[in-house]
Parts: C-alpha cells; sequence; structure tokens
C-alpha cells in the first residue's frame, strides 16, 4: 500500500511541477496511530491521506482519509474515517496548522460493525525540506464518534510526506 503511494506522489509531483506557481494542493500520506478510548482501550496502527485546496495562502479545504488496524485478545479492529473541513496554517518552512474536520467513520470487529458521525480537531507543524516537498513532523487530532452505541474520544497521531504543487 506505502509503495502504491508513493509512486501515485511521484506521478503528480512529475505532471504538476509547472502548475506549482502557488503551491495551491498540498497531498499528505503517511503512517498514522490510534489509540481508541473503548472499554477496553485498544491501540491501532493505519495509514492517513490528505488533499487540501488552499483557498488563500493560509487557509484551505480538506480532505482526510484513513484506515486503522488492530488486533486484542481474538478481535480484528478495523476503522475507516472520511472528513472534510477547513484547515489554517502558516505558510512558512517551519508551518504549524491547525484544522476542524467533519465526516463519517465505518468500524467492523469480527462479530459487528457500525458507522458513526466522525469530527476531529487538531493540527500540526509541517516542514518544508524543497519547495514542492516536505515532512510532516506530527499531526495530532482528537476524533470523537459515537459507534456501538458508546461515545469514543480516539487520539491519532500521522506523520509523514507532504508534497505541494
Amino acid at each position: 500500500m506505502l509503495r502504491k503511494l508513493m509512486l501515485v506522489a511521484l506521478f503528480l509531483m512529475v505532471v504538476a511541477g509547472s502548475a506549482r506557481a502557488q503551491d495551491k494542493i498540498e497531498l499528505f500520506g503517511g503512517y498514522s496511530f490510534e489509540h481508541l478510548g473503548t472499554s477496553p482501550s485498544r491501540n491501532l496502527n493505519g495509514w492517513e491521506v490528505t488533499g487540501q485546496y488552499k483557498l488563500m495562502s493560509w487557509i484551505g479545504a480538506v480532505a482526510d482519509v484513513d484506515g486503522h488496524y488492530g488486533r486484542r485478545t481474538g478481535s480484528d479492529t478495523r476503522l475507516l474515517s472520511f472528513m472534510v473541513g477547513p484547515q489554517i496554517s502558516m505558510p512558512a518552512h517551519i508551518s504549524p496548522f491547525a484544522h476542524a474536520l467533519v465526516g463519517v467513520q465505518h468500524a467492523a470487529t469480527i462479530n459487528a460493525s457500525d458507522n458513526s458521525i466522525a469530527t476531529a480537531i487538531g493540527g500540526g507543524i509541517d516542514l518544508r525540506l524543497l519547495p514542492f516537498i516536505g515532512v510532516r513532523a506530527i499531526q495530532v487530532d482528537e476524533v470523537f464518534t459515537r459507534l456501538f452505541g458508546g461515545t469514543q474520544h480516539n487520539l491519532r497521531i500521522s506523520t509523514g510526506v507532504v508534497i505541494r504543487f
């Protein structure tokens, strides 16, 4: 999966090289960890991909997709989320950002599955390495859902590569 993501990112970087005059689009992809605030709690590993269209240099519209997977006491857990919302960032070589996202989350275990409205509030820091590529040093979000009749407050931490064009 990561290899395919890197190939897609490389292709987009080459194709869009001439279109990066104002860094209107940012793509992020990388590793993500999610701690489920359920009883019993679970730690899940996965991936996160986001795309941002910059409306101005400091504000953009973000689409965020992530998948997290784990196993505890013989029970597989899978989460898939899709959220959108605004993101505010400081355009600089070290670029802190904050966002508020809303969307849906699907959870599945061996015995059951459920869907919920999902929201995420958080932010992070991007480091610009080259004009078109950077590193998301850290992104931390609190993800709120209501799955299987209970309310969850989950911690999501992500890191990876940011491509701008």
